[in-house]
């Protein structure tokens, strides 16, 4: 039975709203027993919000920026003599990738966490804060066309013929005649209108959903839609591409 043009667009509104959209990719895992000037250095050099404390196997702080101004500078102490365990925040909020944005701000509006580490199958893939929720661009809906490249081993694998039909500077989703499994590791090879330079951005597939396709502007008559996560996203693409996700949105007063 065809898929209509509505229950794309429903879809994709569905698939806008998880946890994965609006979460920063990877999570910086560090023992207890590691001092907090050390912590202080992993946060410079990482760009991260915070470390994931893990101080046994099942006791886990969180190691902020403001943890240590607030506990360590301001008291005088010495950063070096402090483990981190001793002035991490407790407890640590999980949340799953596919969940909804609305239920992480239930969650942070619940227990006052502005933090929440991100997970699939319970193992951390990402860290959502109370920033991203506000300041993070939901996807443009975009039709660019697209070289979707598996990556297998070390190397490349197969290449397909994709068209991204949302676009963030944390994801996208793709449609291609060509059905790729979640976790299976992709290359994504696309050049954004007006910019002249291409990116090749590696990614994850999240998740996929197979289509047949009646009518509407799909070039594909079979389809996945895919939906890829972004890894390994230099400042400088999540910048281009989070700079024209912005200047694409429809304003306001214009209609979906």
């Amino acid at each position: 039975m065809p898929i209509k043009d509505e229950d794309r667009s429903r879809t994709l509104n569905h698939w806008d709203t998880l946890v994965a959209r609006m979460m920063t990719p990877g999570v910086v895992q560090i023992p207890g027993d590691i001092s907090v000037t050390e912590a202080a250095s992993l946060l410079e050099r990482e760009q991260m919000p915070c470390l994931l404390v893990k101080d046994t196997e099942s006791h886990f702080g969180l190691m902020t920026p403001a943890d240590i101004v607030k506990k360590v500078v301001a008291q005088g102490l010495e950063p070096d003599d402090i483990e981190v365990r001793t002035i991490m925040t407790r407890p640590v909020q999980f949340i799953e990738y596919d969940r909804m944005i609305d239920e992480a701000s239930t969650l942070m509006m619940a227990t006052g966490a502005p933090i929440l580490i991100v997970t699939k199958q319970e193992q951390p893939v990402g860290v959502l804060t109370a920033r991203d929720l506000i300041l993070s661009p939901k996807r443009s809906r975009t039709n660019i066309p697209a070289t979707l490249s598996t990556i297998e081993g070390t190397g490349p694998g197969a290449d397909h013929r994709a068209i991204i039909v949302q676009l963030s500077h944390v994801g996208a989703s793709v449609e291609s005649p060509t059905s790729l499994l979640p976790d299976t590791r992709v290359s994504l090879n696309f050049s954004l209108p007006d910019l002249t330079s291409p990116l090749t951005i590696r990614g994850t597939v999240l998740s996929r959903c197979d289509q047949t396709r009646g009518t509407g502007t799909s070039p594909f008559t079979s389809i996945s839609n895919i939906d890829v996560q972004f890894a390994d996203l230099s400042p400088t693409d999540q910048a281009r591409i989070k700079a024209w996700v912005l200047q694409n949105m429809p304003k306001s007063s214009d209609p979906d």
